[in-house]
């Protein structure tokens, strides 16, 4: 049953995950309360093992809480099991990565309808929803070209386009711009700003406030918890 008729998209409630490392456990999340609204722009920040990563699954549904609640679009996926996982994070997710993860043998039209294979829907549509993606992402003559003929920036806007051609409820990005120089990467964060404006809700994790300033909202994590949580400039909806 759905919950939160508001608009409300993405809501924790005592979110915990620990590991084990040997005779030690570590408390990678120690209890994360967080809502985060349908169109918002959200950075997640901290030091290296504040749980930004451990965080970062659990929103994109690649790992599950061992406490806790986590409600996706109006659906408790936290109970889930992976393969009822794998259907959420397929339809809702829309994944961008610091390394890109493209198909290197394959061009950038076929690279962004893999998702729609996935999905099992018919070629004539995935093609026409592909080439859209990447029309959006500026790409339009790019689309025959392989990752090894294009330039960093060039992929990653394939990974983008990729990331959009589901048509995801959020787009979650880790470092998107960690493999890129810094004139790519201000490309590659103008990009996201008009993905924002057109309505996306997008979460960005990263270790740079440089790129965590085009957000709207700034969450600090710090030993697996929120250590501060603020808007960084009004929101205009």
């Amino acid at each position: 049953m759905s919950e939160h008729a508001d608009d409300t998209i993405i809501r924790t409630r005592n979110l915990k995950r620990q590991y084990r490392m040997g005779a030690e456990i570590i408390h990678a999340l120690s209890g994360v309360d967080l809502a985060i609204r349908r169109g918002e722009y959200v950075a997640i920040m901290g030091p290296s093992g504040s749980g930004k990563s451990t965080l970062m699954n659990m929103i994109g549904c690649l790992d599950t809480p061992d406490e806790g609640e986590y409600w996706l679009n109006g659906t408790l996926v936290s109970s889930m099991k992976e393969r009822e996982l794998a259907r959420v994070r397929n339809r809702e997710v829309g994944f961008v990565f610091q390394t890109f993860n493209l198909l290197p043998r394959t061009n950038a039209l076929h690279n962004v309808e893999m998702p729609l294979i996935y999905s099992g829907m018919r070629r004539k549509e995935r093609l026409a929803r592909a080439k859209r993606a990447l029309e959006r992402v500026g790409l339009a003559e790019r689309m025959s070209h392989r990752p090894s003929e294009m330039s960093g920036g060039q992929r990653q806007r394939v990974a983008v386009a990729r990331a959009l051609v589901t048509e995801p409820s959020i787009l979650l990005a880790d470092e998107p711009t960690g493999n890129l120089d810094s004139t790519t990467s201000r490309e590659i964060m103008g990009l996201f700003d008009e993905l924002h404006v057109a309505g996306h809700t997008i979460i960005l994790v990263t270790h740079e406030a440089e790129i965590a300033d085009h957000a709207e909202r700034i969450i600090f994590l710090r030993d697996g918890a929120i250590a501060e949580d603020r808007l960084k400039k009004p929101v205009t909806h």
